[in-house]
């Protein structure tokens, strides 16, 4: 009899659900809208209801179902409550016990979307054959996982790979919604960067045609640096510059074999990769100097792909 399990990836305003078999070949995938009015109550009943569906489109049994793996943007702590996800509308959910109880009573385990991303590229993607993975998703803001023997490693809190609230950016002019100020992902998330760039227009320290702009993505500031806008350049500089000093914190701390790079400002691509890598290299203590970064290569496939590996690989 063939087995079979479901993956799923929660965000804000999708989510995306794929079927895979138990050697984590993905069969098929779709999303559905997150709801999050009324404290986000019809998220859990919707993933159930669109998995039911599925399985009646396929003739899937319970009995050919291993289980769910799900991927939250919160801390998850033993693999099944979920404390604050604010994104959500949740407080504290029991997502292992109100999902599993809405799909035939199926074994589910949950997990940080972050995390969970780090090891559906660990195990399927940029990191698959290696062991121990750290990786950083540069997306609005900056998030990460630990992947330590093969398995997440979440911490006490559930909070392990929350590098963007690492206090790397001593030049932060805004709080960042964590309610500090200076955190890596002023400078390395999206939102973060573009909030200082406007800040150096403000200020006029230089000529840049990003002040022509009225509105203008991470994208565009790469696109200006590569074409050699000074102010452009300083703030990809100051990115990079903060990456190195984070990576190179995070070598001793973990000394993963490899550092993967992904999100969506991760499409950058080798020439934002080869920056982040000679700043780590000027950074970074000699034992662990000639750790691999590289990029990711699942894309928006890395949260379900790790969410269903968290039924497969245990």
């Amino acid at each position: 009899m063939e087995k079979y399990c479901f993956g799923v990836d929660v965000g804000g305003t999708t989510v995306k659900i794929g079927l895979f078999q138990d050697d984590l070949q993905m069969v098929s995938k779709w999303e559905i809208p997150t709801r999050t009015e009324e404290n986000g109550r019809n998220i859990i009943p919707d993933i159930a209801d669109s998995i039911k569906q599925e399985m009646k489109d396929k003739d899937l049994k319970p009995e050919n179902v291993l289980g769910i793996g799900i991927g939250i943007p919160g801390p998850v702590l033993e693999e099944s409550v979920v404390n604050n996800c604010v994104n959500l509308g949740w407080g504290v959910v029991n997502v292992k016990k109100e999902l599993s109880s809405k799909l035939f009573y199926l074994p589910v385990k949950a997990g940080n979307d972050a995390n969970v991303a780090a090891l559906g590229e660990a195990v399927a993607g940029a990191g698959e054959g290696r062991r121990d993975v750290v990786m950083l998703t540069l997306g609005t803001g900056l998030g990460g996982g630990v992947i330590i023997e093969g398995k997440i490693h979440a911490g006490a809190h559930g909070a392990a790979g929350e590098f963007g609230h690492m206090p790397m950016f001593d030049k932060a002019v805004d709080y960042c919604g964590c309610g500090k100020r200076g955190c890596t992902e002023q400078i390395a998330g999206a939102k973060g960067m573009i909030s200082y760039t406007r800040h150096l227009i403000a200020g006029g320290e230089s000529r840049s045609g990003l002040s022509f702009l009225r509105e203008f993505t991470a994208r565009d500031i790469f696109d200006f640096a590569k074409d050699g806008d000074e102010l452009a350049n300083t703030v990809v500089n100051e990115m990079v510059e903060t990456l190195g000093k984070t990576l190179s914190i995070l070598g001793v701390a973990f000394d993963p074999e490899v550092f993967i790079i992904g999100g969506g400002m991760s499409r950058a691509g080798e020439w934002l990769l080869e920056k982040i890598r000679a700043s780590y290299a000027e950074k970074a203590f000699h034992a662990v100097k000639n750790i691999d970064i590289i990029g990711a290569t699942l894309g928006n496939d890395a949260g379900m792909t790790g969410a269903a590996a968290l039924i497969i690989r245990g």
